[in-house]
């Protein structure tokens, strides 16, 4: 329990670390319904920890006091908003910051800082540019990866239960990894290495290194100090050998080598997207599988989708973007899991949401959790409906929320590139099936995972489904739960 507690609270302890870091003699906010501090000098932590994760504690504080709630962490009151009006009234990147790449680069104790706004929105442009960049010159090496994941599923036999989780993350980190790095992890033995490291690093950024825990271990300590030195390592490495060197492949470090950032910028910038970019990338794979496994009429108008699109011919970049119901998919597998349940803002003046006046300096969290569960916005919310999205007031929406359009952060555009080609490569060959009577629960930390192995079954297409049909998958009532 103790532990499970650590990692529903850890998301609002890096927020707040960010918001002492940066302002540390910030005000209070006063007036905003919500609750009195359970203990003076923790406020209402006991409360989420007894929640169970800080996404369950805004639900039963957003249904009980309304769409602007406010608790407390420590001494310093937070602001919470939970419906998408609230938020259309206070997004303005203008007048707000997100602090969690200040929180990342801290906890990764990295030192260095931006200069003024002009440089700082320089770099962020050329962050964005080196993402789509890598996107478009390593599209063969996706698919490559893809097909190789497809041809190790088809070897096996259709009794066989694929643990889809594990799956998907070795997918995930060969893939990110050569878009950023290169041929260096062409290698199995230097894929391995780095998620081995990139698991022990992000393990202690979700759990030991904020509660203090991790300094009390000497040997977690170590194990954490030296994975995160063989990571630095290797991007060191890889930046040296890119200086000044053409390459027929171009990666996200490219990008950032001739866009004239320093060796130091370069790492920073580069662990961040590897680190976050192999995180989303798997978990949304995970997710839109699982989701397809429960729903036969998706998965089926996905897969005439893709043979309409593609046919017998090979699958490229221009086709991939005619994929709009597997972008509907993937968007709905966003909203349904819940995928970020929670994001920031820092107030930097003062502002004003519905009747309630928001002083400088102050944490605001989005309540996406909440918001994207709305009834009011989301009709059937728990019902997994990619169809909702043919309507563009609902796709505005979910860009106003930061999950596509210009809005769109660029390690969710690397995870939806890269799941839209393998699903292209997997839907195209296989039918994806739950495995029967399989019960599977979540847990947030960062983002939603599934707390138990999830696993699936392969089928080849073109044979017979009756056993399916036994089943129920094609009345879609299929044997697979999701705990909620």
């Amino acid at each position: 329990m103790l532990d499970f507690a650590i990692f529903a609270v850890t998301f609002l302890l890096a927020l707040v670390g960010a918001v002492l870091y940066l302002y540390p003699a910030s005000r209070q906010a006063a007036g905003i319904p919500g609750v009195p501090p359970t203990e003076e000098k923790d406020g209402n932590l006991p409360d989420i920890v007894n929640s169970g994760s800080l996404h369950e504690f805004l639900v039963h504080l957003h249904e009980r006091y309304g769409p602007v709630v406010s608790f407390w962490f420590g001494r310093r009151l937070v602001v919470s908003l939970g419906t998408v009006d609230v938020l259309k009234q206070h997004i303005n990147p203008n007048k707000t910051s997100d602090p969690f790449e200040t929180m990342l680069k801290s906890l990764l104790r990295y030192q260095s800082t931006g200069g003024n706004v002009s440089e700082n929105h320089m770099r962020k442009k050329l962050y964005e540019n080196g993402v789509t960049a890598s996107l478009q010159s390593n599209f063969a090496l996706l698919l490559k990866l893809s097909e190789e994941l497809l041809d190790k599923w088809l070897s096996y036999p259709e009794s066989q239960h694929v643990p889809l989780s594990q799956h998907m993350l070795g997918f995930a980190v060969k893939s990110v990894t050569q878009m950023v790095m290169g041929s260096t992890f062409e290698d199995g033995q230097e894929v391995v290495r780095f998620q081995k490291n990139h698991g022990t690093v992000w393990a202690e950024i979700g759990k030991g290194f904020l509660d203090g825990s991790l300094d009390k271990s000497a040997n977690r300590k170590k194990q954490y100090e030296d994975a995160l030195m063989q990571l630095e390592s290797i991007l060191k490495k890889i930046i040296k050998e890119r200086r000044g060197m053409n390459f027929n492949q171009h990666i996200f470090i490219d990008s950032l080598v001739q866009g004239n950032l320093n060796d130091q910028q370069i790492l920073e910038d580069s662990m961040i997207f590897s680190l976050a970019s192999c995180i989303i990338t798997a978990k949304l794979c995970t997710w839109a599988i699982c989701f397809l496994t429960t729903s036969e009429e998706v998965q089926k108008k996905l897969y005439e989708e893709i043979d309409q699109v593609f046919g017998k011919g090979p699958i490229t970049p221009e086709k991939i973007e005619q994929l709009r119901y597997c972008r509907q998919v993937l968007c709905e597998t966003v909203r349904a899991a819940k995928l970020t349940p929670v994001s920031a803002r820092l107030q930097d003046v003062e502002g004003k949401v519905d009747k309630f006046i928001i002083p400088r300096e102050t944490l605001v969290l989005y309540a996406l959790g909440v918001v994207l569960q709305d009834p009011r916005t989301w009709p059937s919310p728990h019902k997994f409906d990619p169809e909702r999205f043919d309507d563009e007031s609902v796709m505005k929406t979910f860009s106003l929320l930061g999950f596509s359009g210009t809005q769109e952060c660029p390690e969710l555009r690397c995870a939806y590139m890269v799941t839209t080609v393998l699903l292209s490569v997997l839907v195209r060959r296989l039918h994806l099936l739950s495995v029967e009577g399989q019960v599977i629960e979540t847990k947030i930390v960062f983002y939603r995972h599934l707390k138990e192995v999830c696993q699936v079954r392969l089928q080849r297409r073109g044979r017979r489904m009756a056993h399916v049909v036994a089943s129920g998958l094609i009345s879609g009532t299929a044997e697979f739960h999701l705990s909620f």
